[in-house]
């Protein structure tokens, strides 16, 4: 293993394949920061491209396209307040708050650091926890899925901190909206009237995108000023010594995001946009201020964006092991890898040992070099962005939302999803309805449903549902994580009362 390492390291620093590591990086930078464009997309376009190519560095070029389009969803969700990526969704409720307050550089600098430190502990799970956490990915059957949903839907009560009430509401709406279409377990048609179109279900990207940029466009118009509504970038000195210096205050705050990112990367399906909620959630929970997150503090940013570029190399860790994909990106990488002629479990770390490992240290160079291109193109981008006239920012939005939209499936129908979404968006805005419970129910609907149906169908089979929902020992640790997820406001509500009065006293 020592001899590969070093094999590997030499093979990562060969002019041609670092060339291609840091080409990957900055490609995947610009794809992420566009809405709709997702590393999904951007990998799943070059994979052909990679067959004719030299395995290391077909893969490496992925693996730098991958690390950087997770990353550079932060730019638009920090300064168009639309995540480039879903797995930015969290990145807006403070990177976007930071700069309507001249802080966006800030903020992409808080996005950067904290994407290299998640990024690199990541790698280290990677390298070092591949075996023993891949096998216990396999234990997640369906009522384990069901129970992490739910114990996600229960992030709602921090998303919706003005109205609870309001966030269940929008958590409902979410789920209701996912059911959309053909059912994956019994193949039954519904909500839609008929439409053929619908029958697939509501494109999440789509739905991202009209829900979080339709509403602000609207709000540039609405506002009739010049410029946009963020106040314009401020020149600050030694903003990166600054921040770096507060972030490493916090270790505790990114190594607890990137841990939680890792863990959810490895189960199947679930997805950066779930890590960086959990870690979000988990932020305000340890929290002494909880109130001041979504008004622009960079914990926010830290926690979501440490967590979801964690869950890159976490959602590896099966791949690589057991040829299971972590999350849809990874799905992608595995094709690459059978063109190839590689297969993934034990052949893949001996056989092919040279290649996996200069895959695997090419990801910490990859995170390496977002650090100097995000910093230096962060500047860049949050002076143009806030200094643009509005009369060219909107039309350029909408055109990117369009855009995004309908290249997901080539299908003018996107479009109209995108365009209702920001319609109901912009509505909620008006009723002070957040968009986050309402994307957290989109997103965890599906994988809710089909664990529900799934285990009825085990435990009708063994001859009882209850036991199946109750006894299985994963199954046991999310459900008690999940009473203490929705207790946890009303106990933090009762305390901080009994606190203030006793102040008063």
């Amino acid at each position: 293993m020592h001899s590969l390492f070093i094999k590997a390291i030499f093979n990562v620093f060969a002019p041609n394949t670092f060339f291609l590591i840091a080409l990957g990086v900055g490609s995947g930078i610009i794809v992420g920061a566009l809405p709709g464009l997702t590393a999904t997309m951007a990998i799943a376009l070059l994979v052909p491209f990679t067959f004719t190519m030299n395995p290391i560095h077909g893969l490496v070029l992925l693996g730098g396209i991958y690390c950087g389009a997770i990353y550079g969803g932060s730019f638009s969700a920090i300064l168009i307040n639309t995540p480039g990526t879903p797995s930015a969704i969290a990145t807006t409720f403070d990177g976007y708050a930071l700069a309507k307050k001249g802080d966006s550089y800030k903020a992409i600098v808080t996005a950067t650091i904290s994407s290299v430190i998640g990024g690199l502990i990541g790698v280290c799970f990677l390298i070092f926890l591949s075996p023993p956490l891949s096998k216990a990915s396999l234990k997640f059957g369906p009522p384990e899925f069901f129970w992490l949903t739910v114990f996600g839907l229960t992030i709602i009560a921090t998303l919706a901190s003005k109205s609870i009430l309001k966030g269940l509401i929008g958590g409902a709406f979410g789920l209701l909206v996912s059911t959309i279409g053909i059912a994956s377990i019994g193949g039954n048609v519904r909500f839609t009237f008929g439409t053929l179109s619908l029958q697939d279900g509501i494109g999440l990207i789509p739905a991202l995108i009209g829900i979080f940029c339709i509403p602000e466009v609207i709000n540039m118009v609405e506002q009739r000023d010049t410029h946009y509504n963020v106040i314009p970038y401020r020149k600050q000195k030694d903003v990166v010594k600054n921040v770096t210096l507060k972030l490493l205050k916090r270790p505790i705050l990114l190594i607890r995001s990137a841990v939680i990112g890792t863990i959810v990367g490895i189960i199947p399906g679930a997805g950066g946009n779930i890590a960086a909620m959990v870690s979000y959630n988990e932020a305000v929970r340890a929290s002494k201020h909880p109130d001041k997150f979504g008004r622009g503090i960079i914990e926010g940013v830290a926690a979501a964006e440490a967590s979801n570029n964690a869950e890159v190399s976490g959602s590896l860790i099966p791949l690589l092991t057991l040829g299971i994909p972590g999350a849809p990106p990874a799905a992608v990488l595995l094709g690459a890898l059978l063109l190839q002629g590689m297969r993934p479990g034990a052949e893949l770390f001996s056989v092919h040992g040279h290649i996996t490992y200069t895959f695997i240290i090419s990801l910490i160079i990859a995170n390496l070099l977002i650090l100097p291109m995000g910093i230096y193109s962060g500047k860049l981008v949050s002076k143009l962005i806030t200094n643009i006239p509005v009369a060219f920012l909107a039309p350029f939005v909408v055109f990117l939302s369009v855009i995004g939209s309908y290249s997901i499936n080539r299908n003018l129908f996107d479009v109209y999803v995108m365009l209702f979404f920001g319609l109901v968006g912009y509505i909620g805005r008006k009723v002070e309805f957040g968009p986050g419970p309402i994307v957290l129910g989109l997103i965890l609907g599906k994988i809710c449903e089909e664990g529900l149906v799934q285990s009825i169908l085990m435990g009708r089979a063994a001859g009882s549902i209850l036991q199946i929902f109750f006894t299985r020992p994963i199954s046991i640790i999310l459900i008690f994580l999940t009473i203490i997820s929705a207790g946890w406001p009303v106990i933090r509500k009762f305390t901080g009362g009994k606190r203030r009065y006793a102040k008063r006293g």
